[in-house]
């Protein structure tokens, strides 16, 4: 073994405990930057208040991200995680059919209600921010609205595909009406500090599936 193989050995460990702590660190500003999206935008978010608010320097969080832009993109890379681990995860476990679907909207309207970002649902807020806008944040923010479509008219086509919804139902009109119910009740619960609107979320979600589904008794009474 020569010097220089003792000298990166010696090294390395000293290396991945900078790599470990710029990872805590980033992770503690990224848990910090969805709240602060949540309530108040993306542009909201800046180099020198979150060094201020973390009691970081503004060069170690500089140095992270590079830009506000890719602070931005980072924020909605994180707040997709966790909506994932919020929304997505507790359904995993239920079977494809009318049952995972309702369940599915269930889970968004309780990450809604719990404030698991302050303002309510993180996307709901920094899509209004961005609607109007071009740019790669834009651009992330319509990719993560496809996916979520997406992923619950998957959830319906499989429940169709399991003789579980009609065969003449339009499956991507069904999801974009129970996607409209829960952004709305996750807006009106935000503009009027009531729980009101999830319980008419809820009604409504299974009012619809009921009248989609072919068998009303596969749809869950509660979500």
């Amino acid at each position: 073994m020569s010097s220089n193989d003792i000298s990166a050995g010696a090294g390395a460990p000293k290396a991945d405990g900078r790599v470990e702590r710029g990872n805590r660190t980033r992770r503690l500003v990224l848990r910090r930057t969805v709240d602060i999206a949540s309530v108040e935008g993306l542009e909201a978010l800046s180099v020198g208040r979150l060094a201020t608010e973390l009691g970081l320097s503004k060069s170690g969080v500089f140095a992270l991200f590079g830009s506000k832009e890719e602070l931005q993109l980072a924020t909605v890379r994180a707040a997709s995680r966790i909506f994932a681990d919020e929304v997505l995860e507790p359904v995993d476990g239920i079977p494809s059919g009318v049952a995972r679907l309702a369940h599915l909207c269930g889970s968004w309207l309780d990450y809604s209600q719990r404030r698991v970002f302050p303002g309510g649902c993180f996307f709901s807020a920094v899509m209004a921010e961005f609607d109007a806008r071009q740019g790669p944040v834009h651009d992330a923010l319509v990719q993560s609205l496809a996916t979520w479509m997406a992923y619950v008219e998957g959830c319906a086509v499989d429940a169709r595909a399991g003789g579980e919804l009609r065969g003449d139902s339009d499956m991507a009109q069904l999801a974009f009406e129970l996607v409209a119910l829960m952004e709305t009740a996750n807006a009106h619960s935000l503009l009027t500090a009531e729980t009101l609107p999830y319980d008419r979320a809820r009604t409504g979600i299974i009012s619809r599936l009921l009248a989609t589904a072919t068998d009303p008794s596969l749809v869950p009474q509660t979500i």
